[in-house]
C-alpha cells in the first residue's frame, strides 16, 4: 500500500513535529490574506503618493512665505512675487566693529524658486516626504544658487574697504629722547572663509553675516622696538661723543645725537640706526667754519658779448655719509670717540655740465624802450643784473619772481609806477613789468614753452601789442619751461636807453609769430578814483581786442600752434575825487496864458 507523504513542522521545544493537512490548508489562507491587505494597502499608499506629488505640504513655509496647498507652478510664482524684491536688498555684512553692505547680483547670490519647490514636490514613496501631508509641514530651507567666482570677486573689491592696515612700531629721537608708538596688528579679509559663510548663511541670516578675517602682524614688532632700544637707542643717548677732524675735536652732545639720529625699518622687519651726517657735518663746520669749503659752481660770464664758461672748483669738507659712520661707530663704542678727514667736495654744477649744454649761440633776442622815468630805470638796471647769467636746464622751468625775489628797498629795488586795479599808482618795483616782457618776448621767439604770463589791462605803445607780460608779486608772474634738449643762458642788461634780453643756446625750434588787426575798439571815458594814492590821468587812448599766434616747426614740421586772445581797456580820463552829486533838472518855464496880444 502506497505512504502518504506527511508534512512536518518545527516545534521550539519537541523539534519537528508533524502537521495535519487542515492545518495546513488554513496557513495558506491567512498568508494570502495578509498578502492582499498588503498589496491594497501599498496600493492605496501609491495613490496617495501619486495624488500629492504635485502638491505642497500645508503649512509649508520659505523664508516666511506660506506656499502650503499649492500647486508647484504657484508655489514657485508665490515665492518670486514675495522674496524677490527681499532677496534683491543689499545684504548687510560686518567685519568687527565695521559693517557694509553686498549687492547679491554682482555676487552671485540667487535664490532657486524651481529647485527649492521640487525639493518638497514630486511623486515619491519617501514617508518622511509623505507624513507631512497628513500632520502638516513647517519651514524649508530655500535652494540656494550661488556663483562662487562672482561672490569671491565681489569680496576681493570689498576688501580694501575692512582691512586694517598693520602699525608698526617705531622709535621716534627728534625730540632728544625716544618716543615709541606700539605696534598695532591689523585685519585682512579671509576671501575664501568668508565667502563661505556668505554661502551658508544668505538669506537666511538678516542681522549681518560675519566676515572672516586674519590677523596680519607689523613689520616692525614689540620684539624688534625692544632689541633696537637695547642695540641702538641706550647706547647712542648714554653720553656725549667725540669727533676729531684734522687735529680739532668737537664734543656732539646727547641732544645733538637724538635729533640726527633715525630708526629705520629695513626689508629683514628689523629698526636700523641712521645718523644724517649732514646734521653733524653742519654742526661741526658751524663750530669750525675753516673746515667748510665747498669749492664753488661753474658759472657763465659775458666776455666781448660772448658767452664764456667760469671752470668749477672742487673743495674740501665732511663728507657726510663719512660723518654718519663715524659717529654711529663712535656712539656704538666703549671709547665714544671717532675721526673723520677731509675729503675733497666735487660742486654740483661743474665745468663737464656746463660745456655739455650746448650753449653755443645767441638764439633769440628782444629789447624794449626806456620811459624818461630814471627812478624807474634802476629797478630794470636792478632787475637785470639779477636775471644776466642764469641758466634754464632742459626741462625746467624759469620764474622771473623767483629770479628777483625779495623785491625790497633792501635788495635794490625803488619805489617807482605801477597799473594797479586799472589806475596809475606807485610801489617798490615799479617798472619790472618791462623787464618781464622784455624776457617773455626773448623765451617766445627762441621757442620756449610758454607757462605762465599776463598781459597789462592797458596797452603801452613801447611794447607789442598782445604779446607782453606784466609782473605783480605774489600773484602775477612770467614763466616758461625750456622745451628744448639744451641749456639756456639769460642774457640781460640795460643800454642805450633800451632793456635788452638774449637767450643763448644750440637752435632747436622755428618760429613763426602772427598779430591780428585790432577789433572791438571800445572809446575812453571819465572815472573817478578815490584813492589816496590817486595819479590824474588825461586818457584819450581807445581799448581793443587782438590776437597773439605762435606756431613752432621742429625739423621742418610744425610742432605745435598757439593762440593767445587779450582785451585792452581804454586809457580812461581819470580824475582824482568822489563823482560829483548829478545836478537838479532846471525848472520848466510858466505856461503860456495866450494873454491880449
Amino acid at each position: 500500500m502506497a505512504r502518504r507523504k506527511k508534512h512536518e513542522s518545527f516545534d521550539a521545544l519537541g523539534g519537528f513535529e508533524e502537521e495535519t493537512p487542515e492545518q495546513g490548508g488554513r496557513l495558506a489562507k491567512v498568508a494570502l490574506w495578509i498578502v492582499g491587505v498588503v498589496a491594497v494597502l501599498a496600493a492605496a499608499y501609491a495613490g496617495v503618493a501619486f495624488y500629492v506629488q504635485d502638491k505642497v505640504a500645508t503649512g509649508t513655509t520659505v523664508l516666511g512665505t506660506d506656499i502650503g496647498g499649492l500647486d508647484s507652478a504657484a508655489a514657485v510664482t508665490k515665492l518670486e512675487s514675495s522674496l524677490s524684491e527681499r532677496l534683491s536688498a543689499p545684504v548687510p555684512v560686518r567685519v568687527g566693529e565695521q559693517s557694509t553692505d553686498l549687492d547679491p547680483e554682482p555676487a552671485g547670490l540667487a535664490v532657486d524658486y524651481s529647485a527649492t519647490v521640487g525639493s518638497i514636490t514630486g511623486f515619491t514613496l519617501d514617508p518622511t516626504r509623505l507624513w507631512p501631508h497628513i500632520v502638516g509641514a513647517g519651514p524649508v530651507e530655500p535652494v540656494v544658487d550661488i556663483d562662487t567666482a562672482a561672490l569671491s570677486s565681489t569680496l576681493t573689491e570689498l576688501a580694501p574697504n575692512v582691512d586694517i592696515e598693520p602699525v608698526d612700531g617705531v622709535i621716534d629721537l627728534s625730540s632728544g629722547a625716544p618716543v615709541i608708538t606700539e605696534p598695532v596688528d591689523g585685519v585682512t579679509l579671509d576671501i575664501e572663509a568668508s565667502a563661505q559663510a556668505v554661502a551658508e548663511k544668505w538669506p537666511a541670516e538678516e542681522e549681518g553675516i560675519e566676515l572672516v578675517t586674519t590677523t596680519v602682524e607689523p613689520d616692525i614688532s614689540k620684539a624688534d622696538i625692544e632689541e633696537a632700544m637695547a642695540t641702538y637707542v641706550q647706547p647712542l643717548l648714554s653720553g656725549p661723543i667725540l669727533i676729531t677732524v684734522t687735529e680739532t675735536t668737537h664734543t656732539i652732545e646727547v641732544e645733538e645725537l637724538a635729533q640726527a639720529a633715525m630708526l629705520v625699518p629695513t626689508d629683514a622687519g628689523t629698526l636700523e640706526l641712521q645718523i644724517d651726517g649732514e646734521v653733524i657735518a653742519g654742526r661741526i663746520v658751524e663750530e669750525s667754519p675753516e673746515l667748510g669749503n665747498p669749492g664753488s659752481d661753474a658759472r657763465f660770464v659775458f666776455e666781448g658779448g660772448q658767452p664764456v664758461v667760469v671752470p668749477s672748483e672742487p673743495g674740501l669738507g665732511l663728507e657726510p655719509e663719512a660723518v654718519s659712520t663715524a659717529v654711529r661707530d663712535a656712539a656704538l663704542t666703549e671709547t665714544r670717540s671717532s675721526s673723520v678727514t677731509l675729503t675733497e667736495m666735487q660742486p654740483e654744477f661743474t665745468t663737464e655740465d656746463a660745456n655739455s649744454l650746448g650753449i653755443v649761440e645767441m638764439i633769440a633776442s628782444f629789447d624794449t624802450p626806456l620811459t624818461a622815468d630814471s627812478v624807474r630805470t634802476q629797478n630794470l638796471v636792478v632787475g637785470t643784473a639779477k636775471t644776466n647769467g642764469i641758466v634754464v636746464l632742459p626741462g625746467e622751468t624759469f620764474s622771473l619772481l623767483d629770479a628777483l625775489r625779495p623785491i625790497t628797498r633792501a635788495n635794490g629795488f625803488v619805489s617807482s609806477g605801477v597799473v594797479e586795479g586799472g589806475f596809475v599808482s606807485e610801489s617798490v618795483g615799479g617798472g619790472l613789468s618791462q623787464l618781464s616782457t622784455t624776457v617773455y618776448n626773448a623765451a617766445y621767439f627762441a621757442g620756449m614753452e610758454i607757462v605762465e604770463h599776463k598781459p597789462h589791462s592797458r596797452w603801452f605803445s613801447r611794447y607789442p601789442e598782445g604779446r607782453e607780460a606784466t609782473l605783480w608779486d605774489p600773484s602775477v608772474d612770467m614763466k616758461f619751461e625750456n622745451s628744448t634738449p639744451y641749456g639756456a643762458l639769460i642774457q640781460s642788461f640795460v643800454s642805450d636807453g633800451r632793456v635788452y634780453v638774449r637767450v643763448w643756446s644750440t637752435p632747436h625750434f622755428e618760429v613763426e609769430s602772427y598779430t591780428s588787426p585790432r577789433r572791438g575798439i571800445t572809446q575812453p571815458t571819465t572815472v573817478y578814483n578815490t584813492n589816496a594814492n590817486c595819479t590824474a590821468e588825461s586818457g584819450g587812448q581807445s581799448g581793443f581786442t587782438v590776437d597773439v599766434v605762435r606756431t613752432r616747426h621742429l625739423n621742418g614740421a610744425q610742432h605745435d600752434r598757439e593762440a593767445w586772445t587779450w582785451t585792452y581797456s581804454p586809457w580812461n580820463r581819470v580824475v582824482c575825487g568822489a563823482r560829483p552829486a548829478p545836478q537838479p533838472a532846471a525848472p520848466a518855464p510858466p505856461a503860456d496864458s495866450g494873454g491880449e496880444g
